[in-house]
């Protein structure tokens, strides 16, 4: 096999889906990716990882290797190396393999928390998962297509709990536990997202009037960045209705860059001369 081919054969099953290897390699790394995960849940036990510490350790430098392949033979077989390893997937896989060799580079007796946080981080291997779901896609372009007025809809809570959080400040003061404008904004985002955890309580008449007020505006807005979403959501979904039809099966169901049929395999049409189907009109 020459190195083209080799590339090309690595290629179609790394990064693609269509072919029987390319579905096994991530099945197999989905189970690798969940597998490290429970290793990383499992060591944080104190009386798990006292007894099976260096077991655990040693399936945690297996899982590194292993990841360490996958994004070495990335690069190699992408078209653009560069532009992978820039890329949101290509980012989560090198933090996803780095917290492990950076440990080695701090001694344990004098930086425990700095090893702690390392190994704490290969929690951002669950990321990896991201590029296996295959409507995350259409969530992602939602949250995108939103994001405007979800920025608005945030910068009116900061404003609010500012306010809030500056009026509980001046009623209560420091004798009654709001000691500052941040501490008391704290109590503002707590009090206004319905937590309430209880920690700071206004003892005045007035200070309990404002956290009524704080906590009914807090159950009027809950909904708000709900629906924002949601309308996004449902917009996203009538448009990604429209799909493409296969030209040997005539069955429908392939997003407009799919390559070839997920249904009998055979290979699409070109973009220009594809069968577009509205499957809401069916």
């Amino acid at each position: 096999m020459s190195r083209r081919s080799l590339k090309h054969y690595l290629y179609v099953t790394i990064f693609g889906t269509h072919t029987r290897a390319g579905r096994l390699f991530d099945i197999l790394l989905i189970i690798a990716i969940l597998s490290s995960l429970l290793v990383l849940t499992l060591e944080s036990v104190p009386s798990i990882a006292s007894e099976w510490g260096k077991q655990l350790r040693a399936l945690e430098y297996t899982f590194t290797c292993l990841f360490t392949l996958e994004y070495l033979l990335r690069l190699y077989c992408s078209p653009k190396p560069s532009a992978y390893a820039k890329s949101f997937y290509g980012v989560v896989d090198l933090l996803a393999i780095l917290p492990t060799y950076l440990a080695f580079l701090f001694p344990a007796a004098s930086s425990m928390s700095v090893i702690r946080l390392l190994r704490v981080m290969r929690i951002f291997r669950i990321l990896k998962l991201v590029r296996y779901l295959q409507d995350s896609n259409i969530l992602l372009r939602s949250l995108l297509m939103a994001r405007r007025k979800i920025f608005i809809f945030f910068s009116t809570v900061a404003i609010l709990v500012t306010i809030f959080g500056s009026l509980i400040f001046i009623i209560e003061g420091p004798e009654n536990g709001f000691t500052s404008i941040p501490k008391s904004i704290y109590w503002a985002i707590v009090t206004i997202t319905t937590v309430g955890y209880g920690d700071l309580v206004p003892q005045t008449h007035l200070g309990k009037a404002i956290a009524s007020i704080t906590m009914l505006l807090g159950y009027s807005i809950l909904a708000v960045p709900t629906g924002i979403i949601t309308a996004e959501l449902s917009q996203e979904m009538r448009t990604h209705k429209t799909l493409v039809k296969c030209p040997n099966c005539s069955k429908s169901g392939h997003e407009s860059d799919a390559i070839h049929c997920k249904y009998c395999g055979g290979e699409l049409a070109e973009p220009n001369q594809r069968v577009v189907v509205n499957e809401g009109k069916n």
